[in-house]
């Protein structure tokens, strides 16, 4: 598996259970996120919070599983997974937590030298992905990915049209993987949210229909 390869979800992780890594992976996913309710308690600023969290726990794994190949993908899954589980135990906005998910990943492997725009797809695929499986709100999420991703590549020296076109396209094509209805959410989510560059995004939207 790729970094950005939509396909690739949380339950593959099991297929690396002889070498140990489901297991590190597993207690990753448990200690984001314990890490991110611990971080979020009594601060004003959820996105940072929870940005600085990720980033942090994700150069952690980076740096455990360096020695094995592929792995870099796979934490990224197991730590953006453990942030929005939290969300159930802290009370806070999707859209804020989404957001400083993201832009801790991109942080992250951009600390560690990784793809970032690569790393963008898979997040905003698994917060699609994972969301539905908890049940949650696919626009409130699809809106913090992508605004959490405008809001951190240029910063890290990423082309914001990029990263901006690698986010639209991966929520859509996650939630198009789960339904029509999914689909329908994100799309109206991503076109009426006052945060997000409406013209970019239909741009971006129609250039993937075609």
């Amino acid at each position: 598996p790729q970094w950005g390869d939509t396909t690739y979800g949380i339950v593959e992780i099991t297929n690396f259970d002889s070498r140990g890594v489901f297991r590190l992976l597993k207690k990753l996913i448990e200690e984001t996120m314990d890490a991110v309710v611990a971080a979020v308690k009594g601060v004003d600023n959820i996105v940072d919070a929870v940005r600085e969290t990720v980033r942090d726990q994700l150069k952690g794994a980076l740096k455990d599983v360096s020695d094995v190949a592929g792995q870099g993908m796979e934490s990224i899954v197991a730590v953006v997974t453990g942030s929005l589980k939290s969300v159930a135990s802290i009370g806070g906005s999707l859209v804020d937590v989404s957001a400083g998910t993201i832009r801790g990943v991109v942080r992250g492997v951009s600390d560690t030298g990784g793809d970032v725009v690569g790393a963008i797809r898979q997040t905003a695929s698994t917060l699609i992905e994972e969301a539905n499986t908890l049940g949650q709100d696919l626009g409130e999420v699809a809106v913090g990915a992508v605004r959490g991703t405008i809001s951190s590549a240029e910063k890290v020296g990423v082309d914001v049209s990029d990263a901006t076109k690698a986010a639209v396209t991966s929520v859509i094509k996650a939630a198009d993987g789960i339904g029509d209805e999914a689909g329908k959410t994100v799309r109206d989510a991503l076109l009426s949210a006052a945060a997000l560059p409406r013209d970019t995004v239909e741009k971006i939207i129609k250039g993937s229909e075609k």
